[in-house]
């Protein structure tokens, strides 16, 4: 049977989580077989900057982190759920990618 694996990613996990759901209610709906959301790690990415840019005075730094969320889903394969998939209107900020497997 062919599924559809879905990847959502975003940085803010709240979008991400209503997409999540939406996409599962409307899956649901059509009656394919739905797995997921799925969780995976967070990425977590840092940078570390010296305050003063010009060396004086004490080593002070200032440390920034961006996470990246992401969720999969694995979809039974049905025509009409994949479509409605693609009308959904998805916020700006979240990442899609549709893989059709085997």
């Amino acid at each position: 049977m062919q599924t559809a694996r879905i990847l959502l990613s975003s940085k803010d996990y709240k979008k991400l989580e209503s997409v999540c759901k939406e996409i599962k209610t409307t899956v649901e709906k059509f009656g394919a077989a739905v797995r997921g959301p799925i969780p995976l790690p967070t990425k977590k990415l840092r940078v570390t900057t010296r305050k003063a840019p010009s060396g004086d005075g004490t080593e002070t730094y200032e440390k920034w982190e961006m996470r990246i969320h992401k969720r999969v889903l694995d979809i039974g394969v049905n025509e009409r759920a994949l479509r409605h998939i693609m009308r959904i209107s998805v916020p700006e900020g979240v990442h899609i990618e549709i893989e059709l497997k085997e």
